[in-house]
């Protein structure tokens, strides 16, 4: 497992946090995932082996989060 803290810039409420979560707990290979609104970041528990962080980035994107 690797833990990684994306930049996420348009994050500011608690629904962006949950349509995050919601996604990426969706996506296999992710461990966990924690949102942090006041530094607008995404800290994120995967497995490397499963998933690659473009994909990751493009789970965001869709959901309408790009990593910035």
């Amino acid at each position: 497992m690797e833990t990684v803290t994306l930049s996420v810039p348009t994050v500011h409420c608690h629904a962006c946090q949950m349509n995050i979560e919601e996604a990426l707990d969706e996506l296999a290979g992710v461990d966990a995932c924690s949102v942090d609104l006041a530094t607008r970041t995404v800290t994120l528990t995967y497995d490397p082996d499963v998933v690659e962080l473009a994909e990751v980035s493009e789970v965001l994107g869709d959901a309408g989060y790009p990593i910035g």
